[in-house]
C-alpha cells in the first residue's frame, strides 16, 4: 500500500510540474508581447503615428539587425538573445507559441529542464546568427522565436519519429488530421526550403533562420543523444500544429 502511495504520489508530482522551461517560455513570450508597442493594448504608447514610431523603436532597440550584428557592435552581440522574446504581431506570436506547446513539452521531457533550455537559447542564437551573417548588409530588423522553435522541431523528429501530431493542413480543408511527426516535419522542413529559395531581399519571413535552426536541433539530438538513445514514441503528442 506504501508502495502505490509512493508511486501514485509520484506521478501527481510529474503532472503537476509539467514542462516548465517550455510553458516559462511560451508565458514570458506572450508576457512581453502585450506590454509590448506591438500588441496595442499598452495606452502608454498612445496611438496613430506614436504608436508606430514606438513599435519602429521597439524593433531597433531589441531586434536583430543583420549589418549592425556583423559589424561587431558589442550591444548588437546581445540582440539574438533578446529578440528571441520579441515577436512582430499576434499571428507570428500566436504560430510560433503553438508549435512550441505542440512539440516542446515532449522535448524538454527528454532532454531535461537545464539542458532544453540552453538548447533553445543556444539555437536560437545559431539560426539568428546565420541569417545576419548571410545577410550582412541588411538593415531589416529581425525578431521572433522561430529558429529556436524550429531548433526544437529538429530535435524532435530525430528524439520521437514515431510520434503523432494533430495537423491542420490548408489543402485538406484545415481538417484535423493526425500525422507521423517525422511527415509533418519533414514537410514542414521542405515548405521551408522551397520558401527560402523563391525569397528575394526584401521584407519577409526570415526562412533561412528556421532551415538553420531545424538542422542545428536535429544535429544536435544526433550528437547528443545518438542511435542508442532515440525514443520510438508512439503516444500522441498535445495540441495542434500547422506546417
Amino acid at each position: 500500500m506504501i508502495s502505490r502511495w509512493g508511486t501514485a504520489r509520484e506521478s501527481l508530482r510529474k503532472a503537476a510540474s509539467g514542462p516548465a522551461v517550455t510553458y516559462g517560455l511560451i508565458a514570458v513570450c506572450c508576457a512581453i508581447f502585450v506590454i509590448s508597442p506591438v500588441s496595442g493594448l499598452n495606452p502608454v504608447f498612445g496611438l496613430g503615428d506614436r504608436l508606430l514610431a514606438a513599435q519602429a523603436a521597439y524593433f531597433e532597440r531589441w531586434g536583430v539587425i543583420p549589418a549592425e550584428l556583423t559589424a561587431g557592435s558589442r550591444g548588437a552581440l546581445l540582440t539574438p538573445l533578446t529578440a528571441l522574446f520579441v515577436h512582430g504581431s499576434w499571428l507570428h506570436l500566436l504560430g510560433n507559441m503553438l508549435f512550441l506547446f505542440v512539440f516542446g513539452a515532449m522535448a524538454e521531457e527528454r532532454m531535461g529542464q537545464v539542458q532544453f533550455v540552453l538548447f533553445y537559447i543556444g539555437a536560437g542564437y545559431v539560426a539568428l546568427l546565420a541569417f545576419a551573417v548571410v545577410n550582412a548588409d541588411s538593415e531589416q530588423t529581425l525578431v521572433g522565436a522561430s529558429g529556436a522553435i524550429s531548433a526544437v522541431l529538429g530535435a524532435f523528429l530525430f528524439l520521437f519519429p514515431r510520434a503523432r501530431v494533430t495537423s491542420l493542413f490548408p489543402f485538406l480543408f484545415f481538417l484535423p488530421l493526425r500525422f507521423p511527426a517525422w511527415a509533418v516535419l519533414i514537410f514542414w522542413f521542405v515548405l521551408q526550403w522551397l520558401a527560402a529559395r523563391g525569397a528575394g531581399s526584401g521584407p519577409g519571413v526570415a526562412y533561412l533562420a528556421h532551415l538553420v535552426g531545424f538542422g542545428a536541433g536535429f544535429v544536435y539530438a544526433w550528437g547528443r543523444y545518438g542511435r542508442g538513445t532515440r525514443v520510438n514514441a508512439s503516444a500522441a503528442t498535445e495540441g495542434e500544429s500547422q506546417p
